[in-house]
């Protein structure tokens, strides 16, 4: 998070350029949409904590390098870009290998618990990383947000580098081919094409990036709506992400079985909590509304993150969860520029509730691929 700030900043004063900030967003998740299922592949023909210490170890290359060209004084452009280019091709891989890690470390009965409590993780990020890089700009510059990142990859490649307890699993090579997969990259989309309640959760994750990137609907839902300022924007934000906090909490200490049920009950309650939202006549009722919208879209989206991997298959799991990340967040430059359009054409509102309309439209076409979770299909997928 500190970094995003610092790039969009050094953009800024390049540039002054609102296209150059979109060209960024761009070369950033454009890999994870273009190359995501070939990053899934890989993952699942390799060890994945072996996988992690490579892309922890180049993302942090990645950063230092900035860190030290902005120190110097010699920041093209251009090296932004080929800079966010290369974190997205790195995240390609990172992203899925990430995911599955996390089944193999906690097993199948606390996956979904697992997942809520990284979500608790992201989301109090969202709140403290930009006041941690706003710090910084004012008192050590952006060289001093690049360097914070590459330093913040350490305690994590220490982690890794530890053996692995007995209450563990170690990360293991899976053959696909010896389970009647294939080994090709579109295996994955293949896969969760013929799975109904898995391609019901992508989807939905997909349309989810709408209300997730905050950053087109709502700053013009803060001016030109309610006619606030940068500090009521910023109001705006934290409220959606203290809510947020608080559904991943909820999901997290729920139950351990991602159900379809509970999957289409909060993707529709997310579509209706962020149509309200966008109705809401004053700044007082649009607080209490975005925190609403963050409690159980961050719920919503945990159990759908958790039902997609319980239910994949463990040879072709890597391959999944490359697809659930080109849907998210590898569709979000996608439907900023949808969002951005309806909200130019049609207004603020308009624009912000085009996510709820969109969730509240999944949930009724998927209703009956998610009507139920049989506990058996677990067994099923290990």
């Amino acid at each position: 998070m500190t970094q995003a700030i610092a790039m969009s900043w050094v953009v800024l004063k390049l540039t002054r350029n609102g296209v150059a900030l979109g060209a960024v967003t761009a070369c950033t998740f454009g890999p994870l949409l273009a190359f995501g299922a070939f990053g899934g592949s890989f993952v699942d023909r390799h060890d994945r904590r072996r996988v992690l210490i490579g892309t922890q170890l180049a993302l942090s290359a990645i950063a230092g390098a900035l860190g030290a060209l902005s120190i110097s004084g010699s920041m093209k452009l251009w090296m932004l870009y080929l800079a966010a280019l290369g974190s997205g091709l790195v995240m390609a891989i990172d992203q899925p290998a990430r995911q599955v890690f996390v089944v193999e470390l906690v097993g199948d009965e606390r996956t979904a618990n697992a997942v809520s409590l990284n979500e608790v993780v992201i989301n109090a990020s969202r709140i403290l990383g930009p006041a941690a890089g706003g710090a910084l700009l004012a008192t050590a510059g952006a060289g001093g947000c690049f360097l914070l990142n590459a330093g913040s990859y350490l305690p994590t490649l220490i982690v890794l580098a530890l053996p692995l307890t007995a209450h563990t699993v170690a990360s293991r090579r899976v053959e696909p081919t010896a389970h009647g997969h294939g080994s090709g990259a579109l295996v994955g989309l293949r896969y969760v094409w013929r799975r109904p309640a898995i391609r019901a959760v992508v989807v939905m994750a997909a349309v989810s990036g709408m209300l997730f990137n905050l950053g087109v609907a709502l700053p013009l839902l803060a001016t030109r709506v309610f006619h606030q300022g940068g500090g009521g924007y910023g109001v705006m934000m934290g409220a959606f992400g203290v809510g947020a906090i608080g559904g991943a909490v909820i999901a997290a200490s729920g139950h351990s079985w991602a159900s379809g049920r509970e999957v289409r009950v909060l993707a529709l309650l997310t579509g209706a909590a962020v149509l309200a939202t966008a109705a809401a006549p004053d700044l007082g009722l649009e607080l209490a509304g975005l925190a609403g919208c963050g409690v159980v879209s961050i719920w919503f989206i945990a159990r759908a993150n958790a039902l997609a991997q319980l239910r994949a298959e463990g040879p072709v799991r890597g391959r999944v969860m490359a697809v659930w990340t080109m849907a998210l967040p590898g569709m979000n430059p996608v439907f900023a520029l949808l969002v951005g359009a309806v909200a130019q054409g049609l207004g603020a509102r308009q624009g912000f509730a085009l996510a709820g309309v969109g969730l509240a439209a999944c949930a009724v076409l998927f209703w009956q691929a998610l009507a139920d979770a049989p506990r058996a299909q677990m067994a099923g997928a290990k």
